[in-house]
């Protein structure tokens, strides 16, 4: 794995303009991602996770070229070609398409009804002449549908044939056949049972370790996030608020958003009632966020500094930061309790 991080994002932020407002006072706007810093090394299997409105899709959209970048620097550096994602041309971006894809929430929804699935797969290959012959396409169809566990007489039937598993290993076929190096996998098994997730996981892993691809991996699932990726950072109303190697950050989180959401993860035993911590109200509005910590409104520890002062991601061991006045502090009151 290299020393230099595939995708590195300083000061990052997305802004949506909505309407509304007073005629001469600043125009509202919808603050979806809100001054990220993030490091994607190569090779990696990196998770994002926070609840539904906290960013996470924003922030691989960005990340992708495919939302626009109000503010920051994204700079991608795959050892063969390095952009400086907000300002590239149309030329380039076409260029960074073929490096940077997205696998989608719904494979349903994301694969046309009036396309074979050979058609399909094929597609990107055509759109951006990566192939010289039809048997060229035909061919390098046919090598990527193995890897993804499809057939020659999958290749010749419509998506309505298929069952939701099979057809988000169509999509996956169609997001890997230009040969990129970096995939967004956005919710890409929360609408599939949970057999055939883990089914569908472990082919995500299985291709990202014969490809040495890198991907970043969308979800509000910590068990699902725990299964397959290596580094884990949590968002919170467009913010990160920690990020850690994925076995640190489930042994000991320090921020007491992530302690949420890991003490709601279902225990298997039935016995086991847990101790779910309760959070009060939704998240915020990214329109009016509350000020210092955006998480203070929620948050059972939050104090004065709390609601007047933003915290910052601070490291707290081996590649952990978290952004929390108080995580030290915290840190040593449950280790008096659990003594």
């Amino acid at each position: 794995m290299s020393d230099k991080p595939l995708i590195s994002a300083r000061d990052l932020s997305v802004h949506y303009p909505i309407s509304g407002g007073t005629l001469f006072g600043p125009k509202p706007v919808v603050r979806a991602v809100e001054g990220v810093n993030i490091d994607i090394e190569k090779g990696s299997f990196f998770g994002l996770v926070g609840e539904s409105g906290s960013g996470k899709t924003t922030l691989g959209r960005a990340l992708l070229r495919a939302a626009p970048i109000t503010r920051g620097s994204i700079d991608y550096d795959d050892g063969e070609v390095q952009y400086d994602l907000p300002s590239i041309d149309d030329k380039t971006l076409k260029e960074y398409r073929k490096r940077a894809q997205l696998i989608f929430q719904d494979p349903y929804a994301a694969l046309s009804p009036r396309m074979t699935v050979r058609d399909i797969i094929a597609e990107p290959l055509e759109v951006m002449g990566l192939t010289n012959s039809r048997e060229e396409t035909d061919a390098r169809v046919r090598e990527i549908a193995g890897k993804c566990r499809l057939n020659l007489e999958h290749l010749r039937r419509f998506p309505h044939a298929f069952s939701g598993g099979q057809r988000q290993r169509i999509s996956i076929s169609r997001a890997l056949v230009s040969g990129p190096q970096f995939i967004v996998a956005d919710e890409s098994v929360a609408a599939l049972d949970v057999s055939i997730q883990a089914d569908v996981l472990n082919l995500l892993k299985e291709i990202q370790q014969d490809m040495g691809l890198t991907f970043l991996f969308i979800s509000h699932d910590l068990s699902v996030v725990a299964h397959v990726c290596d580094h884990v950072a949590v968002m919170y109303l467009g913010r990160l608020v920690e990020t850690a190697p994925t076995r640190e950050l489930f042994a000991a989180p320090r921020h007491p958003y992530t302690k949420a959401l890991m003490s709601a993860i279902p225990s298997l035993d039935p016995d086991d009632r847990g101790k779910a911590q309760k959070l009060e109200g939704e998240i915020p509005s990214p329109t009016n966020p509350p000020p210092g910590c955006k998480f203070q409104t929620r948050c059972p520890y939050a104090i004065d500094i709390c609601r007047k002062d933003e915290p910052k991601l601070e490291s707290s061991g081996t590649a952990h930061e978290v952004a929390c006045h108080r995580w030290k502090e915290l840190m040593e009151d449950h280790a008096l309790e659990d003594a």
